[in-house]
């Protein structure tokens, strides 16, 4: 053995073949406990982690089957590995059936009894694993990531530690970089629903088309490739809690169905006609402004008001006031480990500039900007000549339309400013021309007709909605 576990516990009434089993198993380097009754190995089991039972089917007082009933009782995830001389199928049957994971008939080979240990064993370290996992996730979507001293974001931190240890359907609405994820991964990590799946689905990186069998799953023959059934992520979810992000962006149709699923669960995959059912909490978030996708008929009136059970709207950085140099410092602090350097903090004209900017990308443009800094500073603290050119940003503030530079005719300024708002409008949309025209309410055509005027170049994407930009 290369990897540490618990001791093996071995119960067996006849004194030779329990002291043989432990001189098999401890040669194989497996730490051995042992008793020459059930009763024994129960006393035993309560003082003690085991990772698998070895136990007689036949014992003297209480049978290997009781034993292995009263383990199922209390040790539900023990596996236990049951021998017997009196081998028949039907004997076979009932003790799988109460719950053993194997069952040897003697004689048997000791390779036979070392096969069936070493997959307890390997099963033993994949659950190790499963939860160490689930711990980090855990960590990773913790209320201290949510980092800031401000009284909106305390007001959040309350909220999140009220809602969490409810089944309540979750809203989260605010722009892009605001921490939406971070706020649905909280809101798991503090419910009782922790320790079962937490499945995150970016609605907006799927293909319309692909993103309800992504979500329920489709049935093999559904759809063109579709060569073997496929579980859907709300089954994967089954008693924990799925995160649909940006689902402003999901078609009606699958709106419709999604309506559905919210009412009690059930749902059918595609090209399937049993109706299935889970236990799922589901949190929804998008950076959209969802009353005009409403008027526009982009989004069910009807879903909102499901979805809408509470609500959260993370605030934008610019009105978080000191949160700014909190955060800026919370990620200098990450980089510099990362990186392996020692940058002590912000010069004055850096924090000057900092504090200043209008950070239309939020707590993710801080970010990306921090990180820069850190790659490129060699001094001891971030000068200002490390920032990034913020001015490709500002032209991102909506305030900054109604600004004109004076040096170009009002045509022109006109033709900047509707180039600029397809420009956004396609990346918003990852550049579906149904998307964005649907979007800046006109027609594909028109569209098409306004880009080419405004010589605002681009390729064909992977099919006739998508387009790519030229570089």
């Amino acid at each position: 053995m290369t990897k540490e576990f618990p001791p093996l516990l071995i119960v067996d009434d006849e004194r030779n073949m329990r002291l043989s089993l432990e001189t098999v198993m401890a040669d194989e380097g497996y730490e051995i406990v042992a008793a020459e009754s059930a009763e024994e190995g129960l006393k035993l089991l309560k003082k003690q982690e085991v990772f698998v039972v070895v136990t007689d089917a036949r014992l003297g007082g209480m049978s290997g089957y009781d034993f292995l009933r009263e383990i199922k009782k209390s040790w539900p995830d023990l596996p236990v590995l049951m021998i017997t001389a009196y081998a028949t199928p039907k004997l076979a049957v009932d003790a799988i059936k109460s719950g053993a994971i194997d069952y040897l008939a003697k004689p048997f080979a000791p390779e036979e009894l070392l096969h069936a240990v070493a997959r307890c064993a390997e099963r033993h370290q994949l659950l190790l694993e499963n939860a160490a996992l689930k711990e980090k996730s855990s960590e990773s979507f913790g209320l201290d990531r949510i980092v800031g001293e401000s009284e909106k974001v305390e007001e959040l931190r309350e909220l999140i530690r009220t809602v969490a240890p409810t089944d309540a359907t979750v809203l989260i609405l605010g722009e892009s970089g605001t921490g939406k994820e971070l706020i649905a991964g909280a809101i798991h990590a503090l419910s009782k629903r922790r320790e079962q799946n937490y499945v995150r689905i970016n609605c907006a990186a799927i293909p319309e088309q692909l993103l309800e069998s992504e979500l329920f799953g489709h049935e093999k023959g559904a759809f063109t490739g579709a060569i073997r059934n496929k579980v859907g992520r709300v089954e994967e979810a089954d008693g924990g809690t799925i995160f649909l992000d940006e689902i402003g962006d999901m078609s009606r149709p699958l709106q419709a169905k999604l309506l559905r699923f919210l009412e009690d669960g059930t749902f059918t995959r595609v090209g399937g006609n049993q109706e299935m059912k889970v236990d799922v909490r589901l949190i929804a978030a998008t950076n959209r402004d969802i009353v005009s996708a409403i008027k526009s008929n982009a989004f069910r009136e009807d879903l909102f008001h499901r979805l809408n059970v509470v609500q959260f709207m993370p605030p934008a950085l610019r009105d978080r006031g000191d949160d700014v140099m909190i955060l800026a410092k919370f990620f200098l602090d990450r980089f510099n480990r990362a990186m392996g350097k020692q940058i002590e903090g912000f010069d004055s004209e850096t924090t000057r500039v900092l504090e200043a900017h209008h950070w239309p990308g939020n707590i993710r443009e801080l970010r990306n900007a921090i990180e820069r800094c850190v790659i490129l500073e060699s001094q001891s603290q971030i000068q200002i000549s490390s920032l990034p050119d913020f001015r490709l940003e500002a032209r991102l503030r909506k305030s900054d339309h109604s600004q004109i530079s004076g040096d170009k005719s009002l045509e022109d300024e006109v033709a900047d400013f509707e180039r600029d708002c397809i420009l956004n409008a396609l990346a918003e949309h990852q550049y579906s021309l149904d998307q964005t025209a649907e979007g800046l309410r006109v027609s594909r055509h028109s569209l098409r007709y306004r880009m080419h005027r405004l010589n605002i170049k681009f390729e064909h994407g992977g099919d006739d909605d998508i387009v790519v930009p030229e570089e």
